[in-house]
């Protein structure tokens, strides 16, 4: 499934979301300029669980390893991002996406703590929101393609449905990922591949702390129309 849009318009500019957007879509360029020393940027900025930095959590948010993980990563914060910015304000909604972030880094790390392999991307944070989606707007629907063969179909999919199974979608492949890995004998410095329990954690972080940060003056009551 390919979310297009909600179909919830957002109430105020997403000034934070765009500038994310805008941020990470400028670091990714720069990694594209860099030809083959990119692959030492990627270390030296990537978190590698096996040699932790707080300063890393920061910086592999904001880098990409292709033009298709940037650009999906951006789509789905563009699509969930404005919505919740104007649940929470600019500020507040800022602060949620890096802690978002920060739960999901950390979550990887303990789910992998020998990796060497740079974990980099904005999917942890962005999940995070998605979480928050999940809760603030559990009645919109999502605009999504849906392959069929050799057609495509666009169909409106509750949001509840669409954000639900893209979280058990995580877990069972964090699952499997756990799996995989105690078969192998449970060590191994090269581990590597998407990082699902990053995504888990971000999710659920999002669920559990909107409540901190949406405004109640902004309840869906006064923001829109339910649809």
């Amino acid at each position: 499934m390919i979310p297009l849009r909600d179909i919830i318009p957002s109430r105020t500019t997403p000034v934070v979301t765009i500038c994310l957007i805008a941020l990470n879509s400028i670091v990714f360029l720069y990694q594209i300029s860099l030809g083959r020393a990119v692959d030492a940027f990627t270390l030296y900025y990537g978190l590698i669980p096996a040699a932790f930095s707080w300063m890393n959590v920061f910086t592999s948010m904001f880098l990409h390893g292709s033009v298709l993980h940037v650009a999906g990563n951006m789509l789905y914060l563009w699509i969930f991002g404005d919505n919740v910015e104007d649940r929470m304000g600019h500020g507040r909604f800022l602060v949620f996406y890096l802690l978002c972030g920060i739960a999901a880094a950390l979550a990887q790390t303990i789910t992998t703590p020998d990796s060497t392999v740079p974990m980099i991307g904005a999917s942890g944070a962005i999940a995070g929101v998605m979480g928050a989606y999940f809760v603030l707007y559990p009645r919109s629907r999502i605009v999504t393609l849906i392959p069929l063969f050799f057609f495509f179909q666009v169909i409106e999919v509750p949001a509840i449905f669409f954000l639900g199974i893209w979280f058990l979608m995580q877990f069972v492949s964090g699952l499997g990922s756990i799996v995989s890995r105690v078969g192998n004998g449970g060590t191994g410095g090269a581990i590597g591949g998407i990082a699902f329990w990053a995504h888990i954690a971000g999710f659920v972080a999002g669920i559990t702390g909107v409540a901190l940060f949406r405004r109640p003056e902004r309840q869906r009551v006064e923001w829109w129309h339910d649809v």
